[in-house]
């Protein structure tokens, strides 16, 4: 389902790969049942493909990795964070337009 670009993130390895990444990255929270998941993660997977090597692209099953959605007050899903720095940047709730998802990495990118 998911593309080369993208890593398969836990919460055992997500400080590693999120919070200290040298690149912003943009977590897809999300689950196998969850239909609006599904709907985006065509986008998702462009925009690791447009953004590679400017973007870090990751996501996290939340069935299998409960911790790290708890820690950021991901209820609802799918739920992407933009993370810079080990800070959160944006935070997008549900599956929106391609042209959202762009705004908000170049917004990260650009700051």
């Amino acid at each position: 389902m998911a593309s080369e670009n993208i890593v398969h993130v836990t919460d055992s390895n997500f400080e590693q790969e999120v919070l200290k990444s040298s690149t912003p990255v943009l977590i897809d929270f999300w689950a196998p049942w969850c239909g609006p998941c599904k709907a985006i993660a065509p986008i998702v997977d462009e925009l690791a493909a447009q953004y590679a090597g400017r973007l870090k692209v990751v996501k996290m099953n939340v069935d299998d990795n409960q911790s790290t959605p708890a820690r950021y007050g991901v209820r609802g899903i799918p739920n992407l964070i933009i993370f810079k720095g080990g800070q959160v940047k944006e935070q997008i709730v549900g599956a929106v337009p391609r042209n959202h998802l762009v705004r908000a990495v170049d917004h990260a990118l650009e700051a």
